[in-house]
């Protein structure tokens, strides 16, 4: 049957599934292009993992990046993109990405009065030393919004993963300084502003959001000016396709009814990853891994990865993720860790009682060797001085970590290592040892280990008081311990796509007017991670490849 000759419920132009980032980015391009487009999203709320996230955007020689002098010439990030990514993924995708990132964020800035960002001064590539790496980084974040602008939407963005006290908004930039706020004046500074800030926004009655939120709300504003529509509750069921197996439009189930959406010039999937897919996960992802302690969207279970499938179309990288060391916490959250590894006063041992990688590393390698080794349970120690100089997990110096984290067992304290050992159930001579091992290098200054605080990267996040900003000893009781898991931001697997991001099948040739991004797709970082923001960035420039080809095609 011809696509003419099926019973459609309604009709546009391009149709989106899927309300990150990536999709948002690809609905505005293709409105853009006069294409007449719909975003469709599962959940009762949009933004995706996206809101939940630290919005930041890796995508170099932006226009803002220009700005602020720290443009690239294109064969510093391909040597650099080589290094990290090497040939794990099509070449001629990485083309893609430096070439129309930095045009994505062009039109994005000058689309739309509400698309505007902020370098994330200092925050290193998570490869520097690499060649074409920057120690000074190439992200960037959305400023601030005030989400009141958003009316009746503002109650329908997807909530924050953890709340913050009435008025308190905090950026990127702001957050490393504050996690020093005992040890710097700069950072004293920066959080007497935010008080100021957040004193300001409640006299004002403004509700003002940063990172991940900010990002969709200043999308989602750019869509209302722009008239696109979206659909909450209307989950996509399959993918139709006429007689030439091009796809046509898609069946969704709205509000617990079917309805049949043609989609006459393609059809974007940007549904995330396959998350909290319990089967999925445990036929894709490696022991150790399986196990979900994800911080993605709850509604991420695959759905455009298996409609593509359906379909014939080829998956890659099912069996990685974008790695996050986490913890469950006795409410049934999943939070991650950050800036916590690069703590001073901290190392994390394995079932062994010893150190097994640099623990200050890139979240994703560091998950990678704690996985490759079999390294479980894995547990956080660090000691009273550590406690008492940083905000650890939420937990601000000086506050006592929650009675139900103490009493589930999630975190042990003891007066002494051995005592600690005994308590996490490792020997107590290994992590007695490893303990002394680790204060003699934190005193000479140098991890002959793990090279620990050698790559920018690492000291990001540590405390630039002293000579090693993430070396010093452990040597102040109590000791504490925080089971820690190899959780994460989402999966890195999908749907294979070429440089115009139309997914291919898996004999090489392309499924006309069907295109994917973000976790739906096989991530373009392939096996690593090139900077914060590297699976945003990517999401929005082949978001907004994809709908610019549906329009010209």
């Amino acid at each position: 049957m011809s696509a003419s000759e099926q019973s459609w419920d309604h009709e546009v132009d391009f149709l989106v599934v899927g309300s990150g980032c990536g999709g948002l980015t690809g609905a505005l391009a293709a409105e853009d292009k006069g294409l007449d487009t719909l975003v469709i999203e599962k959940a009762a709320v949009y933004g995706g993992t996206t809101a939940l996230s630290g919005g930041g955007i890796w995508a170099p020689n932006n226009p803002l990046l220009v700005r602020e002098g720290l443009g690239d010439s294109r064969a510093d990030v391909r040597a650099y993109l080589d290094a990290v990514v090497g040939d794990r993924v099509p070449s001629k995708n990485l083309d893609a990405f430096i070439d129309e990132g930095p045009r994505m964020l062009e039109f994005l800035e000058t689309s739309s009065r509400h698309m505007r960002f902020q370098w994330c001064t200092g925050y290193s590539d998570y490869h520097p030393e690499e060649p074409g790496g920057r120690p000074k980084g190439r992200t960037i974040e959305p400023l601030p919004v005030n989400l009141k602008e958003l009316g009746e939407d503002e109650a329908l963005l997807r909530p924050a993963a953890l709340a913050t006290p009435p008025g308190l908004f905090i950026t990127s930039k702001d957050f490393v300084q504050l996690n020093m706020v005992t040890r710097t004046w700069k950072a004293k500074w920066t959080a007497l502003l935010t008080g100021l800030r957040a004193v300001k926004a409640i006299i004002l009655r403004r509700n003002i959001d940063t990172l991940g939120r900010a990002l969709i709300a200043r999308l989602r504003l750019a869509l209302k000016d722009a008239g696109v529509p979206l659909w909450l509750n209307t989950a996509l069921q399959s993918l139709v396709t006429d007689e030439s197996g091009a796809v046509v439009g898609v069946v969704a189930e709205r509000d617990g009814r079917e309805v049949r959406i043609r989609a006459r010039r393609g059809v974007l999937l940007a549904t995330g990853g396959f998350e909290y897919n319990e089967d999925m996960r445990k036929r894709y992802l490696p022991e150790g891994g399986r196990d979900n302690f994800s911080a993605a969207a709850v509604e991420n279970t695959g759905d455009g990865i298996v409609a593509g499938e359906k379909l014939g179309a080829a998956i890659d990288l099912m069996d990685d993720a974008w790695w996050m060391p986490s913890f469950r916490r006795p409410d049934g959250i999943n939070q991650v860790l950050v800036s916590e590894r690069s703590i001073p006063r901290s190392i994390i041992v394995d079932q062994n009682g010893k150190r097994f990688t640099n623990e200050a590393s890139p979240y994703v390698n560091f998950v990678h060797a704690q996985l490759a080794g079999g390294h479980e349970p894995t547990w956080f120690v660090f000691d009273a001085k550590a406690k008492n100089r940083y905000p650890i997990c939420g937990i601000m110096p000086g506050q006592k970590f929650p009675k139900a984290w103490l009493d589930s067992g999630l975190i042990q304290v003891a007066e002494t290592v051995e005592e600690l050992a005994a308590k996490i159930d490792v020997p107590v001579s290994a992590l007695a040892d490893t303990v002394q091992r680790y204060n003699g290098f934190a005193r000479a200054g140098r991890d002959e280990d793990f090279d620990r605080g050698v790559s920018a990267y690492d000291n990001y996040y540590g405390d630039p008081s002293l000579p090693q900003p993430t070396l010093d000893v452990l040597d102040k009781g109590p000791y504490y311990a925080l089971r820690v898991r190899a959780g994460d931001l989402g999966t890195k697997g999908g749907l294979v796509y070429n440089e115009k991001a139309q997914v291919l099948r898996t004999d090489g040739g392309v499924i006309e007017g069907l295109y994917a991004t973000g976790n739906t797709s096989a991530a373009v970082m392939g096996n690593d991670y090139a900077g914060a923001g590297a699976t945003i960035g990517p999401a929005m420039a082949f978001g907004y490849i994809g709908a610019r080809h549906a329009a010209e095609a």
